[in-house]
């Protein structure tokens, strides 16, 4: 078993990105059209069947999301002493 960290949690997660110069409305109809497939009664009876949570939002809701995440796991490298090889 490895180290424990307090604190911290390890899950798995899912999004979808697009390239950075994707214009913005091309960026709000994405998110828009898969939010909405998101809150389908079948889309979420299937994600519900897999165990998984699904957390639609904004484009903003996911740049945080990544950013935090990328935050938090790096306090584990350091913690940790990880060194790329």
């Amino acid at each position: 078993m490895g180290e424990f960290v307090p604190g911290y949690e390890a899950t798995g997660s899912w999004g979808l990105g697009a390239p950075r110069n994707t214009p913005p409305q091309i960026v709000e109809l994405l998110n828009k059209e898969i939010n909405a497939a998101l809150a389908s009664p079948v889309m979420a009876a299937r994600f519900a069947d897999l165990g998984a949570a699904v957390f639609p939002g904004s484009s903003g809701d996911f740049r945080k999301f990544l950013a935090d995440e990328t935050e938090n796991w790096g306090k584990v490298i350091k913690y940790a002493n990880i060194k790329q090889e």
